[in-house]
């Protein structure tokens, strides 16, 4: 390591972090409460070798630069500053700070008292104050230059209409693989095996849950568990250090690249609503020492937080500063880790001001008028546990927002429940009520039937409770209504009848789902029958219960789930960016939707209204001056039909042709053409106008 020369020159306060450049690293950190800002340099063995005050000041931004020092360097921070929790201060120059723009860190903190800011155990609590040097139980920041060659290479930028996400996890799907070399790591993910099944099965973008830098909490690790999820970020720049092999931020990219040149997306899961460092009774890592009044919304006794994530804490958005890491944060991975969108998580959180939500506010303003950021992706979790946090449907364009509403109604229909139909015609249509306002497309309905959070397909069919005992909260802990349905038997069966009812189940869940305007999202091992025995809150089970059960020989649900996406990809009809009303277009002046009777009789009120219903026909038909190369077919005529086998009345064809059988889930092979316009019990059936001039 090159030694640091002295003094340390003033340098620039821009950028915030280290930054590479020609000659040494330039320095910048920002705080506007505290009264010295000191960096800390460390050797390869953690050492902690000098201690350089940062000369510079510029508003609220500390800055300085050192010559001479290159790539690897490894540092830290401490603040000096008052040490007051009833005022919302809390430094303490004894706690070493990572960097909020670190691109690498060099692993995880370790749990210990010192890294708290207060004495543990004081009678005081968290008005005490602790000398303790946590410096042992800190990971390092590491300078790096994030350069990559990605070789000029595209991305696939997929529309959003023309996608199929798929969501994982980045040690969950390979981690049970043995012939994935690096299994559970972000090489693995983008290793041939991977690859080559995401291709079979037809999906354009993959999904993946946290990935920055985030904690494993000591109530976990005293019950012998782990933060497997990750929603508890540190490192809002570094890719974790547990998906590595070397420590090297290349292999992310390097993951990046070869999603990207097999014609798959990547998009990240992020968590800027909360971080790690939990309530005021919570460690010591980063905003809490860097400037605890700036970088949290504090209640009104600021000796504590507002928690409208649940988590501790809440970061506050009307800091300018705040808003700044968010943002430099979001262009970073975009444009030098090249992914291609943003999940966020509890986004009605990024949203909330001091007046509530704001579908106007200063991070949806940001968003908009960026130009790097308002181009990709933008997925909103659209609820948090604050007042008035469920906002469904109430943000702007161009974010897409997972659809709960979809999945509990989907559900509630194939289970049994009454009254379901009118709800499940609105979801098949694209959920207009929710989201058809501001000129946002039907694809702002990400709709799904499962998640990382809950049961999995296959679990939805085989539980009707809830199994979380592994979890160590005496089965308190996850949801308690999850519109699932055993079938007769709780948990796995040899019963021929009750496997057979479960395997319709899911082709008929999975059906609907690539059936239904909007953008559909699967849940990672779905496909495959994936099980997690029960468990439907498993964000602490790094191990065979959250981790993808890759069967030993083909699942034939999984050729299931590649024809009904390959179907969905055949049939623009079912992938519209219009909204679909039942009423006349203005494209052309001609209904696009019809809801009818089994009989062919239009749907009046008293059919909607009928508890017992259990059949939804929709005819879907296409735009006239729709371009020549999709009229294959001027319409499709899809049958949900959860009752007895049942005999369709055809709709009359204007333009002459017939009603051909393209689509069905009673057939192991679903969408070999045959002949009929019956419908089986407990299926989906698609009959596509094939007309006689097309």
């Amino acid at each position: 390591m090159t030694p640091v020369p002295f003094p340390i020159l003033p340098g620039h306060p821009s950028p915030l972090g280290a930054t590479v450049t020609e000659g040494g690293v330039n320095f910048a950190v920002f705080s506007r409460h505290a009264t010295n800002v000191v960096l800390c340099l460390f050797d390869e063995d953690g050492n902690e070798t000098e201690n350089v005050t940062l000369p510079e000041r510029e508003g609220d931004v500390w800055y300085g630069f050192i010559p001479g020092m290159t790539e690897g360097q490894q540092y830290g921070l401490r603040m000096d500053g008052p040490y007051k929790p009833e005022e919302g201060h809390r430094f303490n120059p004894h706690k070493l700070l990572i960097d909020p723009y670190a691109k690498r860190l060099t692993g995880h903190p370790i749990w210990n008292d010192a890294l708290f800011g207060y004495e543990n155990g004081h009678a005081d609590k968290d008005l005490s104050f602790d000398t303790t040097d946590s410096a042992p139980y800190m990971p390092r920041c590491v300078v790096v230059d994030p350069s990559f060659d990605w070789d000029d290479e595209p991305r696939p930028n997929h529309s959003l209409e023309n996608s199929v996400i798929y969501e994982a996890h980045v040690k969950g799907l390979t981690a049970g693989r043995t012939d994935i070399p690096n299994a559970g790591s972000y090489l693995a993910m983008a290793s041939d095996p991977i690859l080559e099944h995401l291709n079979t099965l037809g999906v354009t973008t993959i999904e993946l849950l946290p990935v920055q830098a985030f904690l494993n909490e000591k109530f976990l690790l005293d019950r012998g568990l782990t933060n497997y999820w990750g929603y508890m970020t540190y490192g809002f720049f570094a890719p974790d250090p547990r998906y590595m092999q070397s420590n090297e931020i290349t292999e992310f990219q390097q993951m990046v690249s070869r999603f990207h040149k097999a014609g798959i997306e990547v998009i990240l899961d992020v968590v800027y609503n909360h971080t790690a460092e939990g309530s005021e009774m919570g460690p010591t890592m980063m905003f809490r020492g860097l400037d605890n009044a700036s970088y949290y919304r504090l209640a009104e006794d600021p000796r504590y937080y507002i928690d409208d994530a649940g988590c501790g804490n809440t970061l506050d958005f009307e800091n300018p500063f705040v808003m700044r890491l968010v943002m430099d944060s979001l262009r970073y991975w975009v444009e030098v880790m090249h992914v291609d969108g943003f999940r966020f998580d509890l986004c009605s959180a990024l949203g909330r001001t001091r007046n509530g939500f704001n579908r106007d506010g200063p991070f949806f303003r940001a968003i908009g008028q960026d130009p790097v950021l308002n181009r990709v992706k933008l997925i909103a979790e659209p609820w948090d546990i604050g007042p008035g946090g469920y906002q469904l449907g109430a943000y702007p364009a161009p974010f897409a927002e997972w659809n709960d509403k979809y999945r509990d109604n989907i559900r509630e229909f194939w289970r049994g429940d009454q009254g379901k139909v009118a709800d499940l015609a609105e979801r098949l249509s694209g959920s207009a009520p929710f989201f058809d306002h501001g000129g946002r497309p039907a694809t702002s309905s990400l709709n799904f039937i499962t998640a990382h959070d809950g049961f999995t397909l296959h679990d939805t069919v085989s539980y009707s409770t809830k199994h979380n005992l592994a979890n160590g909260e005496d089965n308190r802990d996850g949801h308690s209504n999850n519109h699932s349905d055993n079938m007769g038997v709780e948990g796995p069966t040899d019963d021929p009848d009750i496997v057979a009812a479960r395997i319709r189940r899911k082709r008929n869940l999975i059906a609907t789902l690539m059936l239904s305007q909007g953008t559909p999202m699967i849940l990672a091992g779905d496909e495959l029958s994936n099980s997690q025995g029960g468990n439907n809150n498993a964000y602490c089970q790094d191990n065979e219960i959250g981790w993808v059960n890759w069967p030993e020989k083909d699942d034939p649900f999984f050729t299931f789930c590649q024809q009904a996406i390959a179907f969905r990809r055949m049939h623009p009809l079912l992938r519209q960016r219009r909204f679909l009303h039942s009423r006349q277009r203005l494209i052309d002046g001609e209904p696009d939707l019809f809801w009818r009777q089994a009989n062919g009789d239009p749907m009046r009120q008293v059919d909607w209204d009928n508890p017992d219903l259990d059949i939804l026909v929709a005819e879907m038909r296409m735009a006239s001056g729709t371009p020549e190369y999709v009229q294959r077919e001027g319409a499709l005529l899809i049958v949900l039909n959860r009752g007895d086998t049942v005999e369709i009345t055809a709709p009359a064809l204007p333009d002459g042709g017939a009603w051909v059988r393209r689509f069905d889930t009673s057939q192991d092979d679903a969408i070999k053409v045959t002949e009929g316009m019956h419908v089986a019990a407990n299926a989906v059936v698609v009959f596509s106008h094939e007309r006689d001039d097309a």
